[in-house]
């Protein structure tokens, strides 16, 4: 197994990579996407979330999951593809894909140190917020780089085709 496909995790693998890790009293920071055609605005909405903690796990969403929040002719790129992509990212520790529409479930079960998402939400819409509060965590939102977002990479490949 490469070193990149070894930071795929599942279910199961989270419970003792998170005590390894909180052994070492290492913060640990969760956001979760589609992350369907990698660009520059995630690469930095990630490098930044991970400069609040120690460890980065992402939630990947399925391919079941991006067909029923995305439509038909989503994702481009199949799970399998965007894990590897997303665990090749240095600063991502683990990658976990869940097939829910939401990572709710995902988020009760790593109970992070503090949660991140886009700037296009408010703490009270970000999915597992309360959970991470009561649990002493907190919400983290960061803003996206203007110009970069898959879906007017889509929109342009479409246009230009």
């Amino acid at each position: 197994m490469s070193e990149t496909a070894s930071k795929i995790i599942t279910r199961p693998q989270v419970p003792a990579l998170l005590q390894e890790w909180r052994l070492k009293s290492n913060k640990i920071v969760f956001t979760n996407g589609c992350f369907d055609l990698l660009h520059l605005g995630h690469v930095d909405y990630l490098e930044r979330a991970r400069k609040l903690g120690d460890r980065l796990i992402v939630g990947l969403n399925s391919d079941a999951s991006v067909r029923r929040l995305k439509g038909p002719e989503r994702p481009i790129q199949n799970e399998y593809a965007r894990a590897r992509i997303m665990a090749a990212l240095a600063f991502v520790d683990a990658v976990i894909l869940f097939e829910e529409d939401t990572p709710l479930e995902l988020i009760q079960l790593v109970l992070p140190d503090v949660l991140v998402k886009g700037g296009d939400y408010t703490p009270e819409t970000v999915v597992g917020a309360q959970e991470v509060i009561a649990h002493g965590g907190r919400v983290e939102l960061l803003s996206f780089v203007d110009g970069h977002s898959t879906s007017s990479m889509v929109n342009k490949m479409k246009q230009d085709a």
